[in-house]
């Protein structure tokens, strides 16, 4: 029995409209065909082999589940994964990739002989709806072993010998030096002709030449040039190729805490985190991209900007609905697993200024204008005149009463003045003056507000006591200047309070005792977001070798494939929280820039 790895432990490979995660051990325990945010035909990341898995590695001792493979990489600058296991009988190698999509979706296992002769088993199992519905797993007329429930249908395509037991399919054959063996799966609805027959090497091939070709694009050619490409690698892989959109991870429910319920699915488009993906995508030369987004969000907003949500389906799909799937018992027993996401209904007044920020430097960088965006960015300042001042759920989309939060005041302020220097640059016309005195009242408030002399240190909200690493956002917002004593002073201030003995940042105080201010119990790791953020501001009041250590640090913590989940654990020593993760990927390219522009850097 299979049981799922550390967070960690597991590799992506993706096709842009969908992922896998593959464990060191060859298993396959997540995928959701055909969309990222589709029912998962492999769900036992969140439960057990009995919710759905696909394994190949060498046969272990007595059939048992195969050991965890001795070498795995990613092929050059590509998401197409070799694993490579030494055995007493030899040495065998796994490639796992999933060819950019033209067609019907594909995962394709070709195992290789690379020394001696090795015993290997494929067993495939295949449960649809999370888990919750065997398939009629039959031949067809073909030839093909196909499995079928409801409007789905999977076709499993090898040339080896396979059979059924316990409701899963298997497959034992032998490879030697220079033999490859293919396995490829295939989605189709359930109701249409069978997929074409795969043709694994030419996929590939092709698979490698897209990745290869699209990494030459990268303009960033500094010291961390290998950690800079493959976070951008991931962030394309979580963009969904049809619409444009981006999603945060390709999971949902793995736990911010062990064993807690601070479990959530984000297998959807948050504005906000898809705004600063596209800043790292237009600062590191994918222009392509920036416009693809820029095209949806203009299309799921709409002509509705006064009822703009923080978060879409990856097509602009508005209604997200929330449920528990009750029997899958959760990653380590972490449950609720939860669907859709509730939060898509709150109010998140710092969304207008990402999605401003973002509009703004598309315009900067040269892309080509489309004036409906210009629109859409003035009347999102219209809608703000009337509701800045208002509490709101904050960029942690706290389920706690609402608040006067100070990010998102700034924020605020960011969307205001991102679209005062659109309408000083001629390209539109609206109300200068009017704006300038808004941003003026929006900064005063906040000055005076979210401000503790005393501490000499912003706050998390108005009024109260709490830090939050959001307001390290402050001076790369340029609200204020990084020499400013106010920034200073709440750059140390988080320092101390918010970091944890490693010297990674906290979001905000949580209680293990009561709610706390996100309405939610438990505690949370490290939110490595906000380490970044830290590095950056260290850099930009000329701290750069601490900046730099951190960052370094910060590196150390991806797995070995450079991979990186939402928090780190100081406690447990180990990635927590949806995988990957946008919202830690960015961070991680915006710090690398800027470090690598100082010219304190000492490579």
């Amino acid at each position: 029995m299979h049981v799922a790895g550390r967070i960690e432990d597991y590799a992506l490979i993706g096709d842009m409209q969908t992922a896998a995660l593959v464990c060191r051990d060859g298993t396959a325990d997540w995928l959701c065909l055909p969309r990222f945010d589709s029912h998962a035909v492999f769900a036992g990341l969140l439960g057990s082999d009995e919710h759905g898995f696909w394994r190949i590695g060498p046969v272990h001792a007595s059939g048992a589940t195969p050991p965890p493979a001795d070498r795995r990489r990613y092929r050059g600058d590509s998401l197409v994964l070799e694993s490579e296991w030494d055995t007493p009988r030899g040495t065998v190698r796994v490639i796992d990739f999933m060819p950019p999509r033209d067609g019907a979706p594909q995962l394709i296992r070709i195992v290789e002989g690379v020394s001696g002769r090795v015993p290997m088993r494929s067993a495939l199992r295949m449960r649809f709806s999370y888990g919750r519905v065997v398939p009629w797993v039959h031949t067809g007329a073909d030839g093909r072993t196909v499995a079928v429930a409801g409007p789905d249908s999977v076709w499993f395509d090898t040339e080896a010998e396979t059979y059924g037991k316990d409701l899963t399919t298997y497959a034992d054959f032998t490879v030697a030096p220079g033999e490859r063996v293919a396995f490829t799966i295939s989605w189709e609805p359930s109701h249409k002709e069978p997929p074409a027959l795969p043709e694994p090497e030419g996929a590939l091939e092709a698979t490698e030449d897209f990745w290869r070709e699209w990494v030459e694009h990268c303009t960033y050619h500094g010291p961390y040039r290998d950690a800079v490409v493959r976070s951008l690698i991931t962030l394309k892989a979580l963009t969904y190729a049809p619409t444009g959109g981006i999603v945060a991870a390709p999971t949902t429910s793995l736990p911010e805490d062990i064993g807690g319920s601070r479990n959530w699915d984000y297998r959807f488009t948050w504005l906000r985190d898809a705004a600063i993906t596209l800043s790292s995508l237009l600062r590191t030369g994918y222009r392509e991209e920036a416009r693809a987004w820029r095209e949806w969000l203009l299309r799921a907003v709409a002509g509705d900007p006064e009822n703009l949500q923080i978060m879409y389906g990856i097509a602009g799909e508005r209604e997200l609905g929330e449920a528990e799937l009750s029997w899958l018992p959760g990653y380590e027993e972490s449950g609720p697993v939860r669907i859709g996401n509730g939060a898509a209904g709150q109010l998140q007044l710092d969304v207008y200024g990402e999605v401003t920020e973002a509009l703004h430097l598309a315009h900067m960088t040269g892309l080509a204008r489309n004036d409906y965006a210009s629109v859409l960015q003035l009347k999102l300042i219209q809608y703000l005149e009337s509701h800045w001042d208002e509490p709101d759920e904050g960029i942690w989309e706290v389920r706690g009463p609402r608040r006067h939060f100070v990010h998102s005041k700034v924020m605020a302020w960011v969307a205001v003045d991102r679209t005062i220097k659109l309408i000083e640059s001629g390209d539109v016309d609206g109300p200068l003056e009017k704006w300038r005195d808004l941003r003026d009242d929006i900064h005063r408030d906040v000055c005076e507000k979210g401000y503790d002399k005393e501490r000499n240190t912003f706050t998390q909200s108005y009024g109260s006591k709490e830090l939050d690493a959001s307001l390290l956002l402050i001076p790369q917002m340029g609200f204020l200047p990084p020499d400013d004593k106010r920034v200073i002073g709440t750059i140390e201030a988080i320092q101390r309070e918010l970091s944890t003995e490693d010297g990674f940042v906290l979001r905000y105080p949580t209680s293990g005792d009561d709610a706390g201010v996100d309405g939610l119990e438990g505690d949370e790791g490290a939110f490595l977001a906000c380490s970044f953020w830290l590095a950056d501001d260290l850099a930009m009041i000329g701290r750069v070798d601490e900046a730099r250590k951190l960052f370094e640090k910060l590196l150390s913590l991806r797995n070995d494939l450079g991979l990186l989940a939402e928090e780190w654990d100081p406690r447990l020593q180990r990635q927590v929280g949806n995988f990957p993760q946008a919202f830690s990927h960015v961070p991680l390219i915006d710090t690398a820039l800027r470090l690598t522009a100082s010219s304190a850097f000492v490579g």
